[in-house]
């Protein structure tokens, strides 16, 4: 039955009651600016004014290309009021396949951050381009209009029209690690129950703050660092980027932080750069860790724990303080968590905590509870869900949160959507006593020439728990041995091989790695070998990498 508690929009009309609550900081005019749900609201208000003057109905599509910002909820929050469908982008996707996803969902709105990709899009939404907004003026955009100037000065109340639980809410591509991306076709009761079912895993309160690291295009910072906050009404700051997250860490004192494995990645290699000079601290560093452990896994003896004490005072704290000093919970999903990041940080005093999910599933399908965590799990399934396992150990799941089936495209919905609901979430898992462990991608099964079989994914995570390996991908497929591509400063093949080995051992014996290319420049993005959500792109780097390949096992 429609209802406007149906529409998730009607997550910042609960806070029309308290309009002077702050629920938002961004920089802007170098410096920081915060917005009230007043504002917010107003803000949206104004976007809906604009979409009506449009002519946009219930089910047409908004397309969004942004930075994490105001304008981003706003925009969202306007279009969803109204009963209109979101497509979110990624402002650093390339513009072709933004022009793709544009066209494929048939959106009569495009909203960009600036007029960058403009030129670009023009020649590939030729036949049938949408409205577009930028939010930066640009006096040589002129096949756009500037927001500014778009917008109606004043407008009429925030409105959240009545919807069906299953009305569509978005069209959330896939990141396309092969072939063309998959919209993800989500209802307002898809997102809603994902949200309140992680609200049973992770509390969420007024005085809490988060910074906003990931992309809102991304369904994990969408689910869990927008929305849940929003629900909650916690305040969140939207970092400027990776260059100034640090700061804004420092400033803002998150209680709570949402991020992908990278993001801690990335902070640990800068803590184990600045430990090099003194080989004391890291000394202290690695005790602290290694004590921390045994007191997290109840096996730590009283002298133990009275000098775990101590350490968190004199070590940890210091450390803990370069995260705003204040965070009570962090959450890692997007991928995998390797365990000696998972190690370190619990070990230092932060209770980490890994969930699982899939944008199909809205995203979260499982997660550890920050008072029953272990590691080297996902957690157990979000109340409301199902799981299973499948004849062959995929990971299947069933409940309110799968979504209604991909975009224009049937044949694709069939191969991963049964009638009875299960998604087939294509990744190989085990199931014990209650908490699932996800095993790698049932489809990147690697085999030898001689037919042997392996996981890459868990090889890989494996491999990368060896700090000196930054990113790695295995090669192999047809071949008679495993050739590791590896982003790393160590230059000493030998010596790479040796440690990339000694990461193995609990593997079959045929799983040894033989070469090793060793690559300084790290992968990104920008240069095509990782996805907008930092996925290898394993054909790219097979592509890129072929020559040295080859020569590597002529060798």
């Amino acid at each position: 039955m429609a209802n406007t508690k149906n529409n998730l929009a009607s997550l910042l009309q609960r806070h029309a009651a308290t309009p002077d609550k702050i629920l938002y900081s961004q920089f802007e005019n170098d410096g920081w600016r915060d917005y009230s749900a007043g504002e917010v609201a107003q803000l949206a208000a104004r976007w809906q004014a604009a979409f009506r003057a449009q002519g946009l109905q219930a089910g047409d599509r908004v397309a969004l290309c942004v930075r994490n910002s105001v304008h981003w909820v706003a925009v969202d929050q306007a279009a969803l009021g109204l009963g209109l469908v979101v497509v979110p982008l990624y402002v650093i996707d390339n513009p072709g396949n933004v022009a793709w996803c544009v066209s494929d969902a048939g959106a009569r709105l495009l909203v960009l951050e600036n007029a960058r990709m403009l030129e670009a899009l023009k020649v590939s939404l030729s036949d049938a381009p949408p409205t577009i907004v930028c939010l930066q003026r640009d006096a040589s955009a002129a096949a756009a209009l500037c927001a500014e100037d778009w917008l109606p000065a004043l407008s009429a109340a925030f409105e959240v029209v009545a919807v069906e639980p299953d009305a569509l809410a978005g069209i959330v591509y896939t990141s396309g690690t092969t072939g063309r991306p998959k919209g993800v076709m989500l209802s307002h009761r898809n997102i809603l129950s994902n949200v309140e079912a992680t609200l049973d895993v992770v509390t969420v309160v007024e005085s809490d703050v988060l910074v906003s690291v990931l992309p809102m295009s991304h369904m994990f910072e969408r689910t869990c660092g927008y929305y849940v906050p929003l629900w909650g009404g916690a305040k969140v700051a939207f970092s400027r980027g990776a260059n100034q997250l640090a700061e804004d860490l420092a400033l803002h004192h998150p209680t709570i932080l949402v991020a992908v494995p990278r993001v801690y990645e990335k902070f640990l290699a800068r803590i184990e750069q600045r430990l090099q000079a003194s080989p004391m601290k890291r000394r202290l560093f690695h005790l602290t860790i290694a004590l921390g452990w045994r007191v997290f896994n109840r096996r730590a003896s009283v002298l133990e724990r009275l000098l775990y004490r101590r350490l968190l005072k004199l070590v940890a704290a210091p450390i803990m303080a370069r995260l705003g000093g204040r965070l009570r919970l962090a959450a890692a999903g997007g991928a995998a968590l390797e365990s000696r990041i998972a190690r370190t940080f619990i070990g230092l005093g932060l209770p980490l905590i890994q969930g699982y999910g899939l944008t199909e599933a809205s995203p979260v399908v499982a997660g550890n509870r920050p008072d029953d965590n272990d590691p080297a799990s996902v957690g157990a399934p979000l109340r409301g869900l199902e799981v299973r396992l499948s004849d062959t150990h995929e990971l299947l799941v069933r409940g309110p949160s799968v979504m209604l089936g991909y975009w224009r495209n049937p044949e694709a919905t069939r191969a991963v959507l049964s009638e009875d609901g299960w998604l087939n979430t294509g990744d190989l898992a085990d199931i014990r006593d209650g908490k699932i462990y996800i095993k790698g991608r049932s489809k990147d099964i690697l085999v030898l020439s001689n037919g042997e079989k392996l996981p890459p994914e868990e090889v890989e995570m494996a491999i990368l728990d060896d700090p000196v390996f930054e990113q790695v991908m295995l090669v192999g497929e047809g071949r008679s041995s495993l050739l590791l591509l590896a982003v790393t400063q160590l230059t000493d093949e030998r010596a790479l091989v040796q440690r990339a080995n000694a990461q193995l051992k609990h593997f079959p014996r045929y799983v040894k790695v033989r070469r090793v290319i060793a690559l300084k420049e790290p992968w990104s993005i920008e240069d095509g070998l990782l996805t907008p959500t930092l996925k290898a792109k394993r054909a790219a780097l097979l592509a890129r990498f072929s020559g040295q390949i080859e020569a590597a096992y002529r060798s």
